[in-house]
């Protein structure tokens, strides 16, 4: 072979793989590695929103999942210090995984602190671009959401028998109770507020009505709304008690987000918010929240087939008779036809008829499936924050 023919087939050569994406099922899908190294097992989601790619992959409702960007241009506009959704750093758990279509560019936005890359390397996050992403959505909308194991290896070195095991071995989010390692070690009091392009996020402190948020795995935006509401916000951890929790005195008790299986969650938490509900103090709850509530309610949660994420979602609010175009982010729902007597169903997908908001009729309690703090995500549903204040200052009226 000549020096012309060896640098020609140097040219040709097909790119090495340095990143796979192996299912349970057997199947393998190749791609080049960013990020961290190594390998991590999860759940593939797909995700469509077109912006908050930094608030995605720090959100704790998503530990033990591989997020599949529908959006092919992901990286963009880089990543900062305020944009990070995780309100326990120190969290053990956190997204597995980020599968990309294209490679990450230079950032271009005046708010950027660093490439979204080695962002990904320091958080221990595996990376994998290359792939055709809407053919990978389109399995997981017919076959459901895998198992899968992504691993990145720069030498391009895998044994792929290997780590067909460990996605097959691996038990899933259904029966998987995550809340405890994404939770607060302790109780603390939180103060920022919603941001400003002035001031970003200004701290403020005291409020008209005391909120207590039980930690499941909250979003920092949801404290900051609730903070901008007029709330004085306590956060405790996901296993604190109901008497605990009375101790605080509060207006009204909120039920954050989080990861995992809510029935298993489910099995220490809905006793404290059965306590409470007898207490007659008003409630919120979002995402996993909302399941809580309705498990202490007596309906039942069901494991989704391709489950909810995006930025896009449509969701009847029948109590205004409004269509609201929201954020998601769950793979199980509460039973509509579960819901007992004394609950009213308040907002449903239009994207799949599964339920997405309840509120009780003889308690002040409600609840919403989706993410009303818009981080990221459209603002349609912001008002749900002023609906718990309204239904706080309520409950102080009748108690005076």
């Amino acid at each position: 072979m000549t020096q012309d023919q060896d640098h020609a087939a140097t040219f040709w050569r097909k790119p090495r793989a340095t990143a796979l994406l192996v299912l349970a099922n057997g199947l393998v899908l190749e791609g080049f590695g960013l990020g961290a190294t190594g390998e991590a097992v999860g759940e593939v989601c797909f995700n469509t929103a077109m912006t908050g790619y930094q608030e995605i992959l720090t959100d704790p409702s998503y530990a033990g999942q591989i997020i599949t960007f529908t959006f092919p241009h992901i990286g963009n506009v880089g990543v900062n210090e305020e944009d990070v959704e995780t309100s326990n750093l120190a969290s053990s758990e956190r997204v597995r995984g980020v599968i990309l279509h294209a490679p990450i560019t230079a950032p271009s936005n005046h708010r950027a602190t660093r490439h979204l890359e080695p962002w990904l390397k320091d958080r221990g996050i595996i990376g994998l671009c290359g792939l055709d992403t809407r053919a990978l959505t389109a399995y997981i909308r017919e076959n459901g959401m895998p198992n899968a194991v992504i691993a990145h290896s720069p030498d391009g070195v895998f044994d792929v028998e290997r780590l067909r095991e460990k996605a097959r071995q691996w038990p899933g989010l259904e029966g998987m109770d995550l809340a405890p390692s994404v939770t607060a070690a302790e109780r603390y009091d939180w103060t920022q507020a919603a941001w400003t392009p002035e001031h970003g996020y200004p701290s403020r402190n005291g409020g008209k009505f005391k909120v207590v948020a039980i930690d499941y795995g909250v979003k920092r935006n949801i404290l900051r709304l609730l903070t901008e509401a007029g709330c004085a916000v306590t956060v405790v951890p996901a296993t604190t008690e109901a008497d605990a929790i009375r101790a605080l005195r509060p207006d009204g008790v909120f039920l954050s987000n989080g990861p995992g299986d809510p029935a298993e969650t489910g099995k220490y938490a809905v006793p404290v918010i059965k306590a409470l509900l007898e207490s007659r103090i008003p409630t919120f709850g979002i995402c996993l929240g909302h399941q809580m509530l309705g498990l202490a309610i007596g309906a039942k949660t069901t494991k989704m087939r391709q489950g909810h994420h995006g930025a896009n979602h449509p969701v009847m609010d029948f109590t205004t008779g409004k269509v609201e175009i929201v954020s998601m982010n769950h793979g199980f729902a509460v039973d509509a036809a579960s819901l007992p007597a004394n609950a009213r169903e308040t907002h449903r997908s239009l994207f799949d008829g599964s339920n997405c908001g309840l509120e009780l009729t003889d308690r002040p309690a409600f609840s919403v499936q989706h993410h009303p703090e818009a981080s990221p995500g459209p603002r349609d549903s912001h008002y749900l924050f002023r609906r718990f204040v309204d239904l706080m200052e309520k409950a102080k009226i009748h108690s005076s």
